[in-house]
């Protein structure tokens, strides 16, 4: 027993870098919390990213798309990445982001606290919807989520539907909770942050996105080669494109329309492939219903 403070402070610090490498910086601009909604103006479009994805990952990954909009609208682009889903959610509410790429449970959360608004939705793999993967080290002799009772356990973001929200759901349905079934849980703020912690097993599982994985996998095969897949839950509707419900009428139709139609031009579908997306497309909120019945149990 003396010597469990020092293996575990041993634990943390190794987290902390980690997490730290995987947290630094790209070069993008922070833009202050203020102002209203913007109509169609020749201001900068103002686009926010859920923290999915790692900072320097996001801007790898978004920024060719930004680009396009951007030479579309004849506009310059703004990317700002919160640490959190919350951060976006709120700069969406506030009005000083005219477009969101945001995480499933973090819209359904804003369409009811303010009405955020559902524009459109991308169709990967010709579907959309995505998954809950369970995710544990490579060498682990866990096959399922019960098997990780006692262990270390990774979620993304408290407003994460398939990295917090699905898990705390599946504990619940075997009469478990999260704070009492794992032995430590913590927070990585992003899920290749997680699939990272698991592959260098600094935890025993982490729950990740799906879309995530399946996109490391093939880019970054490296990223997940220490990890394997034990359980997938779901489908659940895809992260969606949203909007706050004040952006002008006629620009957020020009938003839609200009996203809908990226398939169709040839440099479009070239951005869209590099991100596994076939299209961006009209999707029912019904869509997220599944979703909507996780959080009413798990919040009741």
């Amino acid at each position: 027993m003396k010597h469990r403070p020092r293996h575990l402070l041993f634990w943390f610090l190794s987290l902390v870098l980690l997490l730290a490498g995987c947290s630094s910086q790209p070069a993008y601009r922070n833009v202050p919390v203020s102002g209203a909604v913007t109509g169609p103006t020749r201001l900068p479009l103002r686009v926010g990213v859920a923290a999915i994805l790692s900072p320097r990952s996001t801007f790898q990954s978004y920024a060719e798309l930004l680009e396009y909009l951007g030479k579309k609208l004849d506009r310059p682009v703004e990317l700002i990445q919160g640490n959190t889903y919350a951060e976006i959610n709120e700069l969406v509410r506030i009005g000083q982001l005219d477009l969101a790429f945001v995480c499933t449970r973090a819209y359904l959360e804003g369409q009811r606290d303010f009405g955020m608004e559902l524009l459109v939705a991308p169709q990967v793999r010709g579907e959309t919807v995505y998954y809950s993967y369970l995710v544990v080290p490579a060498e682990s002799q866990a096959d399922k989520l019960a098997d990780l009772r006692g262990k270390t356990f990774a979620f993304s973001d408290p407003l994460s539907n398939s990295g917090h929200l699905v898990p705390v759901y599946q504990l619940r349905q075997i009469g478990e909770k999260p704070e009492t079934f794992f032995r430590t849980t913590l927070f990585t703020y992003s899920h290749d942050n997680s699939i990272k912690a698991v592959a260098s097993k600094l935890v025993d599982g982490a729950a990740v996105d799906s879309l995530v994985y399946d996109y490391l996998q093939i880019f970054q095969p490296e990223a997940v080669a220490g990890t394997r897949v034990i359980q997938r839950f779901g489908p659940y509707g895809i992260p969606p494109v949203v909007v706050h419900p004040g952006l002008d009428a006629g620009f957020k139709a020009q938003l839609r329309d200009l996203l809908l139609g990226m398939d169709e031009d040839p440099g479009g579908q070239a951005i869209l492939n590099k991100l596994l997306i076939d299209r961006f497309v009209v999707v029912p909120d019904s869509l997220y219903d599944s979703v909507r019945d996780m959080m009413a149990e798990v919040l009741r």
